[in-house]
């Protein structure tokens, strides 16, 4: 008996049983099921069955079953042969790489979408699939308080990772959106760690400027910490010469200061979320302990090493305790926890905005620069800088149905 293998593409208004009824039928001539695919955009429905018929002198008595069948339930159906060669070569390109590229903002433009896809055609990888995961967005003119997020996955031979990544960071600059490029594969389902930057990352301030306006040395220490983000001077420099200038100021100002912290768009509900599925987290900060122990607490975070500043009768002394947390240590520290923990490098998640924050971004599976300067969003592979933190899980996969469900 001769075998034949066709594709069955069924469209039109999305309905109850569509899906059964096509599937009966086949099940009826012990059709195999190779490969199916179903989109469902605005109650019009794209449903697709490739299937091995086994003895080919069924294959029409099975097309006959399905046109009646369509065309009682009103949808439309098309059959297309594929041969024995066609469906060997689509076998064999499942070996190729297989990549996700997520779209972010707070509106997905077809011009946005247009620039990217070309650059993925140029580097001849292929489209598989494109759904969204952010909710249905509304028609109001006002996106300040809209996310919308797109996500493509993607299959072939990538040529150039380098060029698509330079694309994708002039696209993501010209048109206000954040594209993440990442490898599909195992890691990417499977992170368990997240590691994160304090000062302009969890909080909407630097602590140390707060503390600097309260001893009456904030424009000076101002300069320094902005002289520091930009990575024009050493960080650990930069943070002797900013705790000296906060001699004398009293213990009780960092209590208030912490009972104030304005707490990052988006941070409540990651932080939610992450929980819920069992991360671990970790606040690796160049900045102070005592206010990571408030987030800590706030939070429910497992881990947390900062810079812990003297206090003597209830003053600070302008010195510190310790090794100061900088770049290279935020890199060691994130390496020892996930050796305690038992988790591979690729499944953790670093993010950060500063100079300080590229040797934890770049040594993690997944590292992000987050409202970022230039120069960081330069040199990390992933970044944020249209919405809060919480678009950090459209990165991971998460759809907004499941994230409502969740928390």
């Amino acid at each position: 008996m001769a075998k034949e293998v066709v594709l069955i593409s069924i469209h039109g208004d999305d309905k109850p049983r569509v899906t059964a009824s096509i599937t009966e039928i086949l099940g009826r001539y012990n059709a195999k099921i190779l490969d199916a695919g179903q989109a469902d955009i605005h109650h019009k429905l794209s449903l697709g069955f490739l299937v091995q018929i086994d003895d080919s002198s069924q294959t029409g008595a099975i097309f006959k079953d399905i046109l009646f069948k369509c065309y009682e339930m009103d949808v439309q159906v098309h059959f297309t042969p594929i041969s024995m060669e066609e469906y060997a070569d689509w076998v064999e390109r499942q070996g190729k790489g297989h990549y996700v590229v997520t779209m972010l903002g707070h509106v997905i433009t077809a011009r946005q979408m247009a620039l990217v896809t070309k650059a993925v055609a140029d580097q001849e990888l292929n489209i598989d699939s494109i759904k969204r995961l952010s909710g249905r967005p509304t028609l109001d003119d006002d996106y300040e308080h809209e996310r919308s997020c797109i996500e493509l996955s993607l299959s072939g031979n990538l040529r150039d990772k380098e060029e698509l990544s330079s694309r994708f960071m002039e696209i993501s600059a010209q048109e206000n959106v954040d594209i993440s490029f990442q490898k599909d594969d195992l890691y990417r389902r499977n992170r368990r760690l997240i590691c994160f930057d304090m000062d302009s990352t969890l909080i909407k301030t630097e602590v140390i400027d707060e503390l600097a306006d309260r001893a009456g040395v904030g424009e000076e220490v101002r300069q320094i910490t902005e002289a520091a983000m930009r990575g024009e001077i050493d960080f650990s420099e930069s943070f002797r010469r900013r705790v000296a200038l906060l001699k004398g100021l009293d213990e009780s100002v960092m209590r208030d200061i912490a009972e104030k912290l304005p707490i990052m768009d988006g941070a409540d509900r990651l932080m939610a979320v992450l929980k819920k599925c069992g991360f671990k987290i970790a606040i690796l900060s160049g900045g102070f302990t005592y206010f990571g122990k408030y987030l800590q607490n706030r939070f429910g975070v497992d881990y947390v090493y900062a810079n812990q500043l003297e206090i003597v009768n209830g003053k600070l002394t302008g010195r510190y305790v310790g090794d100061i947390v900088d770049g290279k240590r935020k890199a060691e520290l994130l390496q020892l926890i996930s050796q305690v923990e038992k988790i591979e490098l690729e499944q953790v998640i670093a993010v950060g905005d500063g100079a300080n924050d590229l040797p934890m971004i770049n040594l993690a599976g997944l590292g992000i620069a987050f409202h970022a300067k230039p120069k960081v969003k330069a040199n990390a592979r992933q970044s944020i800088s249209t919405i809060g933190l919480d678009g950090i899980l459209y990165f991971l996969g998460f759809r907004d149905i499941h994230l409502n469900n969740l928390i």
